[in-house]
């Protein structure tokens, strides 16, 4: 059975009390949390607890991943999580060419082997840029999953929409590589441009119905939705909630 959380990065613009508080009304009975809520760890775990809530994984920057490990192995187990994820490269840490992608896979396999020594499982998230062709024909995802082999995938959905891909092709292909699918939906061409044309999930032009059955039998353990700008946490919560519980997740 897989868990359905919700990722903080949604709620960033709305105080994190009152953010818990709309994710639990909405259904939800954990979240995926992001670097601006472990400022104060102790006061978010007390939070999540007043509210009901767990936090089930982690976005964890891959400079923290690479010079603090330890640090944040305490910060994530003491919150509960045994699920990391590298969440994204800064335009000017994007390897040029695939020699550079392998190395930076090198760098990632050796992540993994120290998180899963300490019980964790160490996955990646997807953006659009990880699926542009480089010139020497490389495809960013494709090298880091091949890799790095021991790596699992938080795979964005929407991402790879915006990609201009087709994200089953993807699922089916890396099934048993996949930790947590991000159930992210894409807005009508030139709609919601306020909230950067991403739609709640089951409202936008993402044709769900036919990746139903690849993600209910992928060993993921998390479907996470997430909406990079929503302009109501509270619409975008509950309305995310109920199209996925329609669907008989």
């Amino acid at each position: 059975m897989k868990e359905l959380t919700l990722q903080l990065y949604s709620a960033r613009h709305t105080e994190l009390n009152a953010a818990l508080g709309i994710i639990a009304k909405a259904g939800y009975k954990s979240v995926e949390a992001y670097k601006d809520n472990f400022k104060q760890p102790d006061e978010f775990k007390s939070a999540l607890s007043q509210h009901g809530l767990t936090m089930v994984s982690a976005h964890i920057g891959i400079d923290e991943l690479d010079t603090n490990l330890p640090f944040n192995i305490d910060m994530v187990s003491g919150l509960g999580a045994s699920h990391m994820v590298c969440p994204y490269l800064l335009p000017e840490s994007r390897p040029a060419d695939s020699q550079g992608w392998i190395a930076l896979a090198d760098k990632l396999n050796a992540i993994n082997d120290k998180l899963a020594s300490n019980g964790f499982t160490f996955a990646w998230h997807n953006h659009d840029f990880e699926f542009q062709t480089l010139t020497d024909g490389g495809i960013p995802m494709q090298l880091l999953l091949d890799n790095a082999t021991q790596m699992h995938w938080e795979i964005d959905i929407g991402w790879i929409v915006r990609a201009g891909l087709n994200p089953l092709e993807w699922i089916q292909r890396y099934s048993d590589r996949i930790s947590a699918f991000h159930l992210k939906d894409v807005a009508p061409d030139g709609e919601l441009a306020d909230e950067d044309g991403w739609a709640d999930v089951g409202m936008g032009t993402i044709n769900w119905n036919g990746m139903f059955a690849d993600i209910k039998k992928s060993p993921a353990k998390y479907l996470i939705v997430e909406h990079d700008n929503p302009a109501d946490l509270k619409r975008f919560a509950e309305n995310s909630f109920e199209s996925i519980q329609g669907w008989g997740w």
